[in-house]
């Protein structure tokens, strides 16, 4: 029997044991349902039945209905980098379920062809490919990820076909890569949220317009962040530079691979001078959360130089782009899962009191606009209380911009 005829039979057996129910419209006509999995299952597993559902799907649109019985050139699908949809960071786990992904799309099925997320392959290939993966609140103390994978058509912008599947933490690698580990904040814009949103959302359904607008762009930030973890900081300060310089190139990834790169460049006066645009961006948008590391259980920033040595540069910073925008914001601080709520609710204030501090010796005007307060590990992002760069995003000071009292 050849392979073609046992790829079709083996498509309509998964089909039919999936159950899968025409809910949605795509192009007038029926989409399949996304797939809900909601049994708990070693990573491997849930990779593949997530994979499975997805193609299942796949193989019912009219496109791949209409040519079924004769020899089709593979599909041209283009995967943007996985993340962890909490955070929206890039870590050891994402990567491998990228690797599994890609090896079950292209290996066991011979119908797809995952491109590198470039530029050129945009224009070419048929659909996008997004995953993410997230804790499940309250499974066993966090111990468990949703798995979201979605295929979007790029001509239509639709979701032609969304999957799902829940794994086990069985140790699995949450560490952020590099770029995502040097950054000194939360790098969640609405680029990533987009992108998470398009990764849940229902097959017959558009994808998020603004990660879709900006696509062409992501594609340069995802080469340059390549570059980054590949300890080539030259490169990839000109590939984000060059990204800065498109029309969508304003956003938070773009503006914090310059400042890095110049850091890891030894160039500081230019790692300061786009530090200073990060913070203007953030403050302008309401979005900047920033890693601050303090001594355990104290409230002055980690001794070690090689960490905190750039921190006062942050304050300078941030104090300045705050005061020059006149804005009022609440200095809040965070901490991990570590320790009585007492403890960390009490840990945490002091923390945004001695950052408040520090922003109102360097300008002195702005100690009216701001407030410190502190919510302990209510607002843990990562959740993993592992006290490491795995849930440094958890022990956060962040600056929010709050209506001046008249």
């Amino acid at each position: 029997m050849n392979k073609s005829i046992m790829g079709r039979r083996w498509f309509g057996a998964l089909a039919a044991s999936l159950a899968l129910s025409v809910t949605a419209l795509l192009g007038g006509c029926a989409a399949p349902q996304a797939t809900a999995i909601d049994n708990e299952l070693p990573f491997e597993q849930a990779v593949l039945q997530a994979t499975e559902g997805l193609v299942a799907q796949t193989q019912q649109l009219p496109a791949f209905l209409a040519k079924l019985e004769t020899k089709i050139a593979k599909r041209g699908v283009v995967l943007d980098n996985m993340i962890d949809a909490d955070s929206g960071q890039q870590t050891g786990v994402t990567r491998l379920l990228e690797q599994r992904v890609t090896s079950h799309t292209t290996t066991k099925y011979d119908l797809f062809e995952i491109l590198p997320f470039q530029g050129p392959n945009l224009q070419k290939a048929q659909y996008l490919l997004t995953g993410t993966m997230n804790r499940i609140p309250g499974s066993r103390s966090k111990k468990s990820f949703r798995l979201n994978l979605a295929l979007t058509e790029l001509r239509t912008g639709k979701v032609v076909a969304q999957a799902s599947a829940i794994s086990r933490d069985d140790g699995l690698d949450t560490n952020p890569t590099p770029y995502y580990r040097d950054s000194p904040v939360l790098v969640k814009d609405k680029v990533i949220e987009g992108y998470i949103r398009t990764t849940a959302t229902a097959p017959g359904q558009q994808a998020d317009r603004v990660y879709l607008e900006r696509i062409a762009t992501s594609a340069l930030v995802s080469d340059a962040t390549n570059l980054y973890n590949g300890e080539r900081y030259r490169d990839a300060l000109a590939q984000y530079q060059n990204a800065l310089s498109t029309p969508a190139g304003e956003q938070l990834r773009v503006l914090n691979g310059i400042y890095m790169s110049n850091v890891k460049l030894g160039r500081t006066a230019d790692a300061e001078k786009a530090f200073s645009r990060l913070v203007a961006f953030g403050v302008a948008n309401n979005l900047l959360s920033v890693k601050f590391l303090f001594n355990p259980g104290g409230t002055e920033f980690w001794s070690d130089q090689r960490v905190s040595g750039a921190y006062g540069m942050w304050i300078r910073q941030i104090a300045r782009e705050a005061g020059s925008a006149k804005v009022c914001m609440n200095v809040v601080g965070h901490t991990s899962k570590t320790g009585s709520d007492q403890a960390n609710e009490s840990l945490s204030l002091q923390r945004a009191q001695y950052v408040k501090q520090r922003l109102d010796a360097e300008s002195p005007d702005l100690a009216r606009r701001t407030k410190a307060l502190g919510v302990g590990f209510r607002e843990n992002i990562v959740g993993s209380a592992t006290d490491d760069a795995r849930d440094a995003l958890d022990r956060r000071v962040e600056f929010k911009i709050v209506p001046c009292a008249a």
